[in-house]
């Protein structure tokens, strides 16, 4: 891409942002909610675009002022003054011209958003439960890690420990965690001796992980008719004041089928409230289903979000070593990783998904 095309595309976009900018300030969007969450959303994507655009087009004017010190001005001090710029600026510019070409890529839709994760016990019976734990002890030892909120809105727990179905919520007023946590989305494969084996032998359990964007409430509308509401007391341990009142909540979406429940909370309208959020997460996500199924043929990393079934990762106990297949990628640090140092991965993920759609973009 020639750098005069570049700078016309950043000055395009600039106008746009300052367009934006002027219409955030208007009182009639302002009145539309729906408008002004979109609106504002479209602004927050282009302010680092822009951002690095001016400050790419800024050296690019510094250097084409110093070459023509270079190329007219006689006086030597000048001249090498214009050269330590030149040697200065010249090694920049590539890089802030691949990044740039990466943010003019549209981002992946919802990648801003928060998540719900839902982490399932798959075969190994018992031990697939507790592997389901540690998954969720994991996120959550990364969640801290980041400075999310982690709410739990639905658990099953597992006979001998763990979970044989797990649902919680991350959330952030800063990340887009959907945008992070996507890459988690399909099969854990564990190899280890289970604490139920009594000869010591090593056994293959799994457990499914599903990442959602949420859904926000201008992204799906309900209708209240098409919800049926059931309460119950929640299972939760006992003394904790949540099992003796009708304060859990189930609502089943009647055109769909799908049906969610949060018990977590003391108060019956907060569980209604977190469920109703899951409702729309996951209906949401019908649609959302068919944009991952759209690119998971162009992007490896991506193949577990359009299949949810598909392998990803092996955590192997013996060897201490945990492999993602997307990314043949590999850590001989096993106890590290399960105790939430899982950023490495992730990165790893996200560049050679970032040189994928830029690879789509070219083609």
């Amino acid at each position: 891409m020639a750098e005069n095309t570049l700078v016309e595309k950043i000055l395009g976009l600039q106008e746009k942002y300052l367009s934006l900018q002027n219409q955030l300030t208007d009182p009639a969007v302002i009145a539309d909610m729906k408008r002004y969450v979109q609106l504002n959303k479209d602004y927050k994507e282009l302010e680092p675009i822009v951002k690095e655009g001016l400050e790419y087009k800024k050296l690019v004017e510094e250097l084409a002022e110093a070459k023509d010190i270079l190329k007219n001005e006689k006086d030597d001090d000048l001249r090498e003054m214009a050269r330590a710029e030149i040697m200065e600026i010249e090694p920049k510019l590539p890089a802030m011209e691949e990044n740039i070409k990466l943010l003019l890529i549209p981002a992946d839709p919802d990648d801003s958003k928060n998540a719900i994760i839902e982490i399932r016990g798959g075969t190994g019976g018992d031990e697939a439960a507790i592997f389901a734990g540690d998954l969720f002890r994991m996120y959550s030892k990364y969640a801290e890690s980041r400075g999310w909120k982690l709410e739990i809105n639905d658990a099953t727990e597992g006979t001998v420990g763990g979970y044989k179905m797990v649902v919680f919520k991350l959330s952030s007023s800063t990340d887009g965690i959907y945008g992070i946590m996507k890459y988690e989305s399909g099969v854990h494969r564990v190899q280890r001796v289970p604490q139920t084996e009594a000869q010591g032998r090593i056994q293959t359990s799994a457990a499914s992980v599903a990442v959602f964007p949420e859904a926000g409430e201008f992204d799906i509308e309900l209708n209240m008719n098409d919800i049926r509401k059931d309460t119950y007391c929640s299972s939760g341990p006992g003394g904790q004041g949540v099992n003796t009142t009708y304060s859990a909540v189930r609502l089943t979406h009647i055109p769909s089928g799908i049906v969610v429940q949060c018990q977590e909370e003391r108060s019956q309208l907060r569980n209604f409230d977190r469920a109703l959020e899951e409702l729309r997460t996951r209906l949401y996500n019908l649609e959302h289903q068919k944009y991952l199924d759209g690119i998971a043929s162009k992007r490896r990393t991506m193949v577990s979000t359009g299949d949810r079934s598909a392998k990803i990762r092996t955590y192997n106990y013996p060897q201490s070593r945990v492999t993602d297949h997307r990314i043949n990628w590999t850590m001989y640090n096993l106890p590290v990783f399960m105790d939430g140092d899982i950023q490495e991965c992730i990165d790893q993920l996200t560049i050679a998904e970032n040189a994928e759609r830029l690879k789509e973009a070219g083609e």
